[in-house]
């Protein structure tokens, strides 16, 4: 209604419509600029011009005043008209001239009315008020034309008093529409709670896997910058290596051909040396005279052929000696490749431990497979040696002396895991097949075809080695360091021993075709054996 009055209040009173470019007389009423113009050019006849609101008169045109304020408020009510239209589309059925917005619509009437009109309207019960809509006829049943009144909660369906007293539905447990649409509400709203949180929960979970997936965004993006730093250091030793080795094969070349060179200036004296004596003799092989042949006094200087085999024979032992000395040239040269093929080998060894990349392991002890003076502690890590013999029932998976086998049992992939020694000088980490032995010494793990382990026994001059099938492999270093890391790659069938020290230092490789699962095996005396499961320390994040 305030809207209808407000229209009004804002309607030229010559045009009947919105204010377009309004102006005021000098007597304070307004118009529009259009509609005044056309009022005042008809009264020009007489010269006497009159206010069509008021009658005023004026003995002279009088000055139109432009009026922004109210030019402003038609504008802004006409937007907010527009906005309105756009929210219901419903307009008042009978504001006729121009569109009115509905406020409310009458069932019984089947109309939409504006605020003027419903102050108008009749208020009997049977006129039945809601919002402005444009289905009117959807309120009344289909069957008998009457207000849809009540909800029959048998048939879910919207019924007329009829349907209920006589119709299809008579007897039937009916509520009114305003009752049972606030059951539905309070259901719906149960819903609605019950969507909320449901949608709570998503977002949270939508928000974790975000925040997730920026983490894996920033770990790869810092893998990647890490593989790209390794390969360009890669390319750089690579490129400093091809330097070094070119620089070594051309040093060794001008030294062999500065030797060569000089044994060559010598022997083209001596051929010289031996081409004037082969002509003197010739000389004298030609002389007639046997007196002067005699008397020769270069005689002396003259070698009996033998002896210049002699001689020979020691120009060879000297060449043989520069032989020697290309063959130490050549051994040098030996050396040299070795060492070359040595450093390349480190090289490919710390990239694949640099390139792998899989996530550690999570092993886990088998308290069942404990040999009885072994201790496992509470989170399955450790393995304790100990002098008290642990009670525990003797069964097949237990083993006879110092060992204890992981739950978990590796079938394909590549994984790694770590160990921490701590307080003992012999000790040993590997592998092995869950068939292995449990009594006897064929239980021990690498005395068996079943097992691979790395082994340190401090009492020994050389203590660190591998072992598989009771084949030992001294190593050349002793660990120096306390952490151990093993890594499997089940179907490259590697099994790979790196000592975590700065930097890290790969100490032996297994090659084996694997066919059964592969279990973590530790075998502890005087002291302890962590599984710490991952890197930590030193360079070990390269791994």
């Amino acid at each position: 209604m305030a809207s209808a009055d407000l229209r009004g209040e804002l309607e030229c009173s010559i045009c009947l419509t919105l204010y377009t470019d309004p102006v005021t007389l000098r007597c304070g009423h307004n118009f529009c600029r259009v509609c005044i113009d056309e009022v005042l050019s008809a009264q020009d006849g007489p010269e006497v011009y009159s206010c069509p609101e008021c009658r005023a008169v004026f003995l002279e045109r009088p000055t139109l005043m432009r009026n922004l304020t109210l030019r402003n408020v038609a504008e802004r009510f006409l937007i907010t008209e527009s906005h309105q239209e756009e929210i219901t589309g419903i307009c008042c059925t009978y504001c006729v001239d121009s569109p009115v917005p509905a406020v409310r619509s009458c069932l019984h009437c089947e109309a939409s009315l504006c605020d003027n009109h419903l102050r108008s309207h009749s208020i009997g019960p049977e006129h039945v008020l809601t919002d402005p809509s444009t289905s009117l006829e959807n309120w009344k049943c289909s069957i008998h034309k009457k207000i849809l009144e009540y909800y029959c909660t048998e048939d879910a369906a919207c019924i007329c008093v009829s349907c209920s007293l006589t119709g299809e539905h008579r007897g039937h447990q009916v509520e009114m529409l305003d009752e049972a649409s606030e059951k539905k509400k309070k259901k719906l709203r149960n819903v609605l709670q019950k969507l909320t949180k449901k949608r709570k929960k998503t977002k949270e979970r939508v928000r974790s896997l975000e925040e997730r997936r920026r983490k894996a965004q920033d770990k790869a993006s810092g893998e990647a910058e890490r593989v790209t730093a390794l390969c360009t250091d890669i390319r750089r030793r690579v490129d400093d290596l091809e330097k070094k080795v070119l620089s070594d094969i051309s040093r060794q070349e001008e030294k062999m051909s500065l030797s060569l060179s000089a044994l060559i200036h010598q022997l083209e004296i001596k051929k010289d040396e031996l081409s004037r004596k082969m002509r003197h003799i010739e000389e004298l092989c030609n002389m007639t005279d046997p007196l002067t042949v005699l008397q020769e006094p270069d005689t002396g200087d003259l070698c009996d052929p033998e002896e210049e085999e002699g001689d020979e024979d020691t120009g060879g032992h000297d060449g043989g000696d520069e032989d020697t000395g290309g063959h130490d040239g050549g051994d040098r040269g030996v050396e040299l490749i070795s060492h070359i093929s040595h450093t390349l080998s480190a090289m490919i060894r710390d990239i694949n431990v640099i390139f792998y990349v899989q996530d550690p392991a999570d092993i886990l002890l088998d308290v069942n497979t404990a040999a009885n003076n072994l201790l496992i502690s509470d989170d399955l890590k450790t393995a304790t040696w100990t002098r008290i013999t642990e009670n525990r029932p003797e069964t097949a998976e237990r083993f006879q002396y110092n060992q204890v086998m992981s739950r978990r049992g590796f079938t394909s992939g590549r994984h790694y895991w770590d160990v921490e020694i701590r307080g003992s000088g012999w000790w040993i980490v590997g592998m092995c097949y869950p068939s292995i032995d449990r009594r006897g010494l064929q239980s021990l793990i690498g005395y068996n075809n079943k097992s691979w382990c790395l082994h340190r026994e401090r009492w020994f001059s050389n203590p660190c080695s591998v072992r598989h099938d009771s084949k030992v492999i001294q190593l050349p270093d002793e660990i120096s360091s306390d952490r151990v890391r093993i890594c499997l790659d089940y179907e490259a069938g590697q099994l790979s021993f790196y000592e975590l020290c700065d930097p890290i230092r790969h100490l032996h490789t297994f090659t084996a075709a694997f066919t059964e699962p592969l279990h973590a095996l530790l075998h502890v005396f005087n002291g302890s054996i962590k599984i710490s499961g991952g890197a930590a320390g030193g360079k070990t994040e390269r791994i």
